[in-house]
């Protein structure tokens, strides 16, 4: 592989996205620490379902050193049944004002598909980003556009070839309604076989052709514990290795559980390219 094309794959590109007039910097990839007010995520190392646990995983995620919280109160693991509006209404209601007390400075995205719910999130306690694994919707990208809150855009496409067409539509529609700040997310474990999604990790750096940044969000997926034959408390290692095939293809954001592995991960990268420049 010629070193400039191994560089450009290391690399993430110089996209900013601007949260609350503060420009959120991604020439440098970020880590967005997992934060589930659920009690039935597939991983139980995520869930945090008292106050005080919300509060310990949230500092626990800053001081590791990610950048974003995501938080989330509707599991969206396959097979799985989405609580009731108003139940993902009530947990996300009661982390936000802990993570809002405790860390009144952090970027804060909320993990929901549902517009009502993310607008009580905006409205009520500032969140800075939208996190909708959905695929979107018109009333999703209103809401957005109307709040001027950055958005990310999960695509549950099959292939890079659909997943290219529906991001170029849907993002089209964004920017229709006035919306700037877009995040894409190629959606590994949504709408994929796991042929699928390794087909699309291949060729994960053709999604630099829409010029936005890409979050990645592998960890501890079945994706690597049905590939390894084990259990997502054991998928740690296989979360790590494809974390660093997405930070080589240009990923700009690891959405993990494990924040302190992922940013080890963006040093040694960096360092790796230090050495190479």
């Amino acid at each position: 592989m010629r070193k400039e094309f191994f560089l450009y794959l290391c690399t993430a590109m110089d996209y900013t996205i601007n949260v609350k007039g503060r420009l959120l910097d991604f020439s440098e990839p970020r880590v967005m620490g997992i934060l589930n007010v659920t009690p039935d995520s597939f991983y139980a190392g995520s869930r945090a379902a008292t106050k005080q646990a919300v509060a310990v995983r949230a500092r626990q995620i800053v001081d590791e050193g990610a950048a974003i919280i995501d938080v989330g109160a509707c599991s969206t693991r396959p097979d799985s049944t989405p609580v009731a509006e108003e139940e993902e209404t009530e947990r996300l209601r009661m982390a936000l004002r802990i993570v809002r007390h405790e860390l009144p400075d952090a970027v804060v995205s909320v993990d929901t598909f549902r517009p009502e719910v993310a607008c009580m999130a905006v409205e009520e306690f500032g969140v800075d980003i939208i996190n909708d694994i959905s695929g979107g919707s018109a009333a999703m990208f209103r809401m957005v556009a109307r709040q001027h809150v950055p958005y990310i855009l999960t695509s549950q496409q099959p292939t890079l070839r659909d997943m290219l067409l529906d991001f170029a539509e849907k993002v089209q529609q964004l920017r229709d309604y006035g919306q700037h700040d877009i995040i894409i997310d190629p959606g590994f474990g949504f709408g994929k076989s796991l042929d699928e999604n390794y087909a699309v990790l291949r060729q994960l750096e053709q999604l630099q052709v829409l010029q936005l940044p890409v979050l990645v969000g592998v960890s501890r997926k079945s994706m690597i514990y049905k590939a390894l034959g084990v259990t997502p408390a054991e998928a740690l290692t296989g979360t790590v290795a494809l974390n660093a095939v997405a930070l080589m293809k240009g990923a700009s954001i690891l959405r993990v559980h494990d924040v302190r592995e992922a940013v080890e991960s963006v040093k040694l990268c960096k360092l790796c390219l230090s050495n190479l420049a």
